[in-house]
């Protein structure tokens, strides 16, 4: 069994390498994948010669140049490597960049523009490393540079006009966001200024009127100036002629004429000064006034109480009035005779004083009919009475509108009515019977004023005695109980003792 043995391996020496079973079909499928492996690599022209990485730059020349026999000159088996470039892959290359940290470019999505890389970047890339790739796929780092910055700036001029075009609009929204975040400071910064400057224009034109009037009507040779020795607020020749009690409150004052103690002159204009009362004017309009009282001497005025205006304003001042209202009535125009314009109403005590002092030359002048439309336009009122309530009983009061300061000539028939009516009411006396009616009128006026008064009297003296008697029980009610019973017991004593007869007791002799 031993030499059998031995005698067949020395006469089979090739069955130990021959395989058996199992192992022959895997060698045999190695082979095919191996064959078919070599198939594919004959049939693609970039792999016509095989390339590896890692040869050293002399192995690279020999398979570049390959060998030279003589003078003959030999082709070179592969093409010169292509210009550095960044390309996107593609089916043909098998290789890619070298694995390196510091030159690991990526190539971009499909989606977007491909950003220009550095060309520092392409110095770590090996020239051989990409062979046979074609020359369409891949193009020079200029055009790549260029075509790259055509699309940066592409962008950017789309970007600035979408921006050109988004900041108008942008613009215009923020300018009126700011407007209106700050428009309540706008409007109140805006009529603080239109307020100040109103201010001093208005007090301007109003300090213009009066000196206006002043020039036309104070000065020398004026009206005024004439009639009246001593013009002016102050004692000297010298003292101003207006007193500016307000910014459109102006006094004038005259004094020295017989009949009269003084004038004094009022004008209140208009709130020019004020914006509001400016604006409120425009709306409901008011006239610049002038008023002239006029303090009657004691012994210069007789029993007159008279008073004209415009109708509607003439039935008010009768109401209000407290001498019109107990003395006065409306006087109805007597029949032919020339009396003043219909557009005025008299309110007077008796007919005889309205007849007396609506003289013919006073209706010519500026009351009659022609003479107040031209002349009349500016009269408001005027009132004489000797019951005037304050400490100058005896006064009469006129009341004119001014007109503009380039037309104050037009009031000068109205001031003229000043004096004209000083000279006439200090010099008229009335009739025998109008005096004992005026005096019958004034004397029952009287009574019924201090039955008033006594009744005014008894009424406040029994509301003190209410408020004592009030007081008191106020005063009983927070007392203690105690503190009751002895003030009743000190009540009761008195009255016992206020009840006991006093008996006298005499010493017997």
């Amino acid at each position: 069994m031993a030499k059998r043995s031995s005698s067949s391996l020395l006469a089979s020496p090739l069955s130990l390498f021959l395989p058996r079973g199992d192992a022959f079909l895997y060698l045999f499928a190695v082979l095919s994948l191996f064959s078919l492996l070599l198939h594919h690599l004959s049939a693609s022209p970039t792999a016509a010669r095989p390339h590896f990485e890692g040869f050293d730059a002399e192995e690279d020349e020999d398979f570049a140049i390959g060998d030279t026999k003589g003078d003959e000159v030999v082709t070179p088996l592969r093409s010169p490597p292509p210009s550095i470039s960044l390309s996107t892959s593609t089916p043909e290359s098998h290789h890619g960049p070298p694995d390196s940290d510091e030159s690991q470019i990526q190539s971009p999505p499909s989606d977007q523009n491909p950003k220009p890389a550095s060309t520092s970047a392409f110095d770590y890339w090996d020239e051989d490393e990409f062979e046979g790739i074609p020359q369409n796929f891949i193009s020079s780092p200029e055009s790549q540079v260029i075509s790259d910055s055509a699309a940066a700036a592409s962008e950017s001029d789309s970007g600035t006009r979408s921006d050109n075009l988004d900041e108008g609009p942008k613009s215009d929204v923020k300018a009126q966001n700011k407007l209106t975040k700050y428009s309540v400071e706008i409007a109140c910064v805006s009529f603080l200024i239109v307020f100040t400057i109103n201010y001093f224009t208005g007090k301007r034109e109003n300090e213009n009127l009066a000196l206006a009037w002043a020039r036309k009507f104070a000065t020398e040779n004026s009206i005024f100036d004439k009639n009246f020795s001593l013009l002016g607020v102050g004692e000297t020749e010298n003292s101003p002629l207006l007193l500016q009690e307000g910014r459109n409150v102006f006094k004038f004052y005259a004094s020295g004429r017989r009949f009269c103690s003084g004038l004094l002159g009022t004008m209140e204009l208009k709130s020019r000064h004020d914006l509001i009362s400016r604006l409120y004017n425009k709306v409901v309009p008011c006239k610049d006034e002038i008023t002239f009282e006029v303090y009657m001497n004691d012994d210069a005025m007789d029993h007159v109480i008279f008073a004209m205006a415009r109708k509607k304003l003439a039935k008010t001042m009768q109401k209000e009035m407290m001498d019109l209202q107990r003395f006065a009535g409306l006087v109805n125009p007597p029949n032919g005779k020339k009396w003043v314009a219909e557009e005025l109403q008299i309110v007077s005590e008796s007919k005889e004083v309205a007849g007396d002092l609506i003289a013919d030359a006073v209706l010519d002048q500026v009351f009659g009919e022609k003479a107040f439309d031209k002349f009349g336009k500016g009269f408001i009122s005027m009132h004489f009475s000797d019951q005037h309530s304050g400490s100058h009983k005896k006064k009469l009061v006129f009341k004119f509108a001014l007109p503009d300061a380039d037309h104050m000539a037009d009031m000068t028939r109205l001031v003229a009515l000043v004096p004209y009516y000083i000279d006439l009411i200090g010099r008229y006396k009335l009739s025998s019977h109008a005096r004992s009616k005026t005096e019958a009128t004034r004397s029952k006026i009287a009574q019924e004023i201090y039955k008033e008064l006594q009744n005014a009297r008894q009424e406040a003296l029994q509301k003190k005695k209410a408020e004592q008697r009030k007081k008191l029980e106020e005063a009983e009610a927070k007392l203690s109980a105690e503190a009751l019973r002895r003030k009743e017991a000190k009540e009761r004593a008195r009255q016992m003792k206020k009840a006991t007869p006093k008996m006298k007791t005499t010493r017997a002799h």
